[in-house]
């Protein structure tokens, strides 16, 4: 089992295409094994300190193995939409872990 956090920045504006992207993706992860346990979208109130800029939403998703993962990210459904990810994302950062 592994586990990917991710932390996704949003272009101001874009946040209706970055919805588009997600009705496509999250439905196919699933497909491979794998598992949204949550998506937040935190608010103002919800970060106690922070150093860094705070992410517009932060995924938690878990799949059965690193190769159920590159199934996923190579899904031909999922690759035809890239394009709105690219259009909406102003950056993410990847985090990938295992349960101790």
């Amino acid at each position: 089992m592994i586990y990917i956090t991710q932390l996704i920045y949003i272009i101001p504006g874009q946040e209706s295409t970055f919805h588009q992207f997600e009705d496509i993706a999250i439905p196919i992860i699933s497909k491979y094994n794998g598992r949204l346990l949550f998506r937040v979208r935190p608010d103002e109130n919800s970060f106690i300190e922070h150093h860094m800029e705070k992410p517009y939403e932060i995924h938690f998703v878990e799949f059965d193995s690193q190769q159920d993962f590159e199934n996923f990210k190579q899904d031909e459904k999922r690759k035809k939409f890239l394009h709105l990810k690219e259009q909406s994302i102003k950056a993410s950062i990847l985090v990938q872990g295992t349960k101790l």
